[in-house]
């Protein structure tokens, strides 16, 4: 019994989502399906909860976030 659990902890392990080296968030499984992305960052905040079928779409959105963010800043 004890080793089920483990394999649940481990199947809802959360992903470290980085551009250009800097962590930004992570993605978790998702209850419907897919992940969840929570930014621990503010270049990511503009697509935090957002949901995406695979790490790397979520991956791609963040990057996205990240450029778009630094071309209103510039």
């Amino acid at each position: 019994m004890q080793e089920r659990s483990l394999d649940r902890a481990q199947a809802h392990k959360p992903i470290v989502i980085e551009v250009a080296g800097e962590p930004l968030g992570v993605v978790v499984p998702h209850a419907d399906g897919g992940y969840r992305f929570l930014a621990v960052k503010l270049p990511a905040f503009a697509i935090d909860g957002q949901q995406f079928e695979t790490v790397e779409k979520a991956h791609f959105a963040v990057s996205q976030a990240v450029r778009k963010g630094g071309a209103d800043a510039a």
